[in-house]
């Protein structure tokens, strides 16, 4: 991969995805991209940038795919989802015990893995979500990754990380070498092929953003548009969750961190969704709680 190659790669990943590659990541690509020129039936790199060039919109949508699709695993490093269980869920039935609803985003869903450990968190909840409304809507930019989310189909080793076996045992089913997470949990989780670069607006208000390993490919600029995108997105009294190696702090003053609760945030503002966003919302949810 030649030096104006890589600048090429660099300025078009950033782009279309927001992907901030440093000047000594040329590995990365070639992991990446090798295996898919083999794929795409050339010989190197450079052939690939050349098809780019040549106004290939099928080979641009492969490589960003290729370049943007993140490991993830089931109830990944955990505390995310203590704080959902032991404080987002106990505020919001009761800020929401009135409309009995709830929305769910999960930016960044990638192969379905945090949605789905999500959904069993709330049916764990049992009766006590009874009668409410909760929605889950998972995003990626990948529409590979989001048809792999859709099917809920995984194998032995990606169930054997981070999934509690009482929760294998009692939410999917398996079929030879794979499982398939059950019919009624895939219906709590509604899939979006999303760009976070893009306007975001038209997902409607949230009462809970999941928003983790994603904003760290970022450049700053990029990273204080989004949040202050995310803030507008959201419920004045809602909870965005980042990752553990992400922060708003010294970065923007839409969100304050949750007290004492590592990657918790709430916006800092009074401002609120008006009662007709809330009486708009898309009425596409599955009952979490029977």
């Amino acid at each position: 991969m030649t030096p104006p190659d890589y600048e090429y790669l660099r300025k078009l990943l950033k782009d279309h995805s927001g992907l901030d590659l440093s000047a000594d990541k040329q590995y990365l690509i070639e992991s990446r991209l090798l295996p898919l020129s083999r794929k795409c039936g050339v010989s190197g790199i450079g052939d690939l940038v050349l098809k780019m060039k040549g106004g290939s919109s099928s080979i641009i949508a492969q490589v960003v795919e290729a370049m943007t699709t993140n490991e993830t695993f089931f109830f990944r490093d955990k505390v995310p989802f203590e704080h959902f269980r032991d404080t987002i869920m106990p505020e919001m039935l009761k800020a929401r015990a009135n409309r009995k609803s709830i929305r769910i985003w999960c930016a960044a869903g990638s192969t379905g893995q945090e949605p789905y450990s999500l959904a069993m968190s709330l049916k764990e909840m049992g009766a006590t979500l009874a009668g409410w409304r909760v929605e889950i809507i998972a995003t990626d930019l990948s529409t590979e990754v989001l048809e792999k989310s859709k099917s809920g189909v995984y194998s032995q080793f990606e169930v054997q990380r981070g999934l509690p076996i009482q929760l294998l045992v009692k939410y999917f089913k398996q079929n030879g070498e794979f499982w398939q997470i059950s019919p009624e949990l895939r219906a709590m989780v509604q899939h979006r092929q999303l760009n976070l670069l893009h306007d975001f607006s038209q997902l409607g208000v949230f009462d809970v953003i999941f928003c983790r390993n994603v904003l760290i490919y970022f450049d700053q600029d990029t990273k204080i548009n989004i949040f202050g995108r995310l803030a507008r997105t959201m419920e004045g009294d809602g909870f965005l969750v980042l990752g553990a190696a992400e922060t708003v702090v010294g970065l923007t003053d839409v969100f304050k961190p949750f007290p004492d609760k590592r990657g918790l945030y709430r916006p800092s503002g009074a401002r609120a969704a008006s009662p007709q966003a809330a009486a708009s919302m898309p009425k596409i949810a599955a009952m979490a709680g029977r």
